[in-house]
């Protein structure tokens, strides 16, 4: 596939969900996951170092990576709330300038599929399951490989899945198979079958094998792929090859694994995973399971990590194999974090918007147009993506959307300042909380809630809540400020004073 030096760029846009990147291995003892592939890609174009996702939530976070638009405006505020989609979505547009759209992988965005917005390839509807596709199991015949199979040696039930009967056979100990209508189990484990049996590897080949065909393209048709992997969010089922990478003796306690929560918000306080809660709703503290116990979940998880890094890396490797780097814009990120071992030992993260869930990785690289090696410490977050991807295409979305062109040479004038939403999982509860960032300073207004601020300079992992003193209450109602200009410059504004009173009122701390 040859092409003009001023032909539009291919486009490939690699997620993942649900990782666990700041904080961990930052601290003395601390062990960090490791990512050769992602760390690799990076230096050959920019990786920008301050990204938090728009939302700690899946559905709204993907549907946003789609519209470049907050929840608030496109509507999907929860998971599965699933309005239809109103608002212009950059797959479409490209397909409208002549782009070949392939997706492979996660959908979770609301109502539908990729299919239903002018792709091919592999996707279903909402969360879904891979291992129960018929692709899968071609994919399986094709390779002589055997169905992915999994030895348990964490199984954190919730109440609200064994209710519904999802994930019969989960138990530690036992040997286990994902047959449900989704996947997502909280739990952890050993992948006893071969790599390549896990979903990352799956989507990994078919995205490869996609390459190798544009590649014979003579049409000169640009193309814009879509990689999205169900891991690195739980269950954390590596191999042992990848779990081989870590000793979980060396995993040093994680700096606010024994936070009491005594000056946090209540929301913080929710986790669904037992044993870890007694009633189902509510962390128990101090945390019931020894800490010897976290360091090998951890391990897991970093594991798990490693081994989504290796299918990426696949995909990368194959790019420059086939020579398609020389005019292909390639994007790689998260859709949002994960709080494991943080603020007194979750095993899931909920609608809380401490810096473990909202703080993402994300890597950029386009031979000749982004330098190499840029480390890139502008504030950005998930609804710059689309609108990066378009402004590489040479369009735009039609409409003013909320995220900006990465693209922007760094000594533009760019935002100061950020804001984030959260509106809970929806599950009979709604939960609102708002968070902007400036500079050092971190501030999150949640309703009906305590506040919070920190200085994440010298606070990193937010134990010391400014918010309740007295001597930051100006540093707080200046950050509540800026909050408010965020809302006036968004689209279908929700007022602060809704959230939490102004500072002459007292607020709620």
């Amino acid at each position: 596939m040859k092409k003009s030096k001023d032909a539009k760029p291919n486009i490939i846009f690699i997620l993942q969900d649900h990782q666990a990147y700041y904080g961990h291995g930052d601290y003395e003892g601390g062990v960090k996951p490791l990512r050769p592939c992602f760390e690799a890609f990076a230096e050959t174009g920019a990786e920008f170092v301050q990204t938090r996702c728009v939302t700690p939530m899946c559905g709204p976070a993907r549907r946003s990576l789609l519209t470049g638009l907050y929840p608030h405006t496109h509507a999907q505020v929860h998971n599965e709330n699933d309005p239809p989609y109103d608002h212009e979505v950059y797959l479409d547009t490209l397909a409208e300038h002549g782009y070949h759209n392939l997706y492979f992988g996660k959908w979770h965005a609301g109502p539908g599929s990729a299919s239903e917005h002018s792709c091919e390839g592999f996707s279903r509807t909402s969360y879904g399951n891979p291992y129960v596709t018929e692709e899968y199991q071609a994919y399986l015949k094709r390779h002589n490989l055997p169905p992915a199979r999994h030895a348990i040696d964490f199984a954190f039930t919730t109440d609200s899945y064994s209710k519904q009967g999802y994930f019969p056979g989960l138990e530690e100990g036992a040997e286990y198979q994902c047959k449900d209508a989704w996947c997502g189990e909280h739990a952890a484990g050993l992948t006893v079958t071969p790599k390549e049996t896990h979903e990352a590897f799956f989507l990994a080949s078919l995205a490869c094998d996609a390459l190798e065909q544009v590649a014979k393209d003579d049409s000169h048709q640009p193309f814009c792929m879509n990689l999205h992997f169900w891991g690195p969010h739980q269950p954390f089922f590596p191999t042992q090859e990848f779990l081989d990478l870590y000793d979980p003796s060396q995993i040093g306690r994680y700096p606010s694994f024994d936070d009491p929560l005594t000056d946090q918000p209540q929301v913080l306080k929710t986790e669904v995973s037992r044993p870890l809660t007694e009633d189902g709703k509510t962390l128990c503290s101090p945390n019931p399971m020894a800490w010897e116990r976290w360091q090998h979940l951890l391990a897991y998880c970093y594991a798990h990590i490693s081994m989504i890094d290796a299918a990426g890396g696949k995909v990368i490797d194959k790019v420059r194999e086939l020579g398609l780097d020389e005019n292909t814009l390639i994007i790689w990120g998260t859709d949002h974090g994960d709080a494991l071992a943080c603020h007194g030992g979750h095993f899931d993260k909920d609608s809380h918007m401490v810096e473990e869930v909202m703080r993402i990785p994300l890597a950029i690289s386009w031979k000749n147009h982004i330098k190499a090696g840029t480390l890139d410490d502008r504030l950005a977050f998930t609804c710059d993506i689309p609108a990066t991807i378009l402004a590489a295409a040479g369009t735009a979305f039609g409409k003013r959307v909320d995220g900006k062109s990465l693209l922007t040479d760094a000594s533009e004038p760019w935002r100061t300042s950020l804001m984030c939403e959260s509106y809970g999982h929806g599950y009979g509860v709604t939960i609102r909380s708002r968070m902007v960032v400036k500079g050092p300073y971190k501030y999150v207004a949640t309703e009906d809630d305590l506040e919070q601020l920190y200085d994440l300079q010298s606070d990193p992992y937010e134990l010391d809540n400014l918010a309740l003193k007295p001597s930051c209450q100006d540093l707080k109602k200046a950050m509540q400020e800026e909050m408010r200009l965020h809302q006036q410059l968004s689209l279908d504004p929700v007022i602060l004073d809704e959230l939490v009173p102004s500072a002459e009122e007292g607020g709620r701390s």
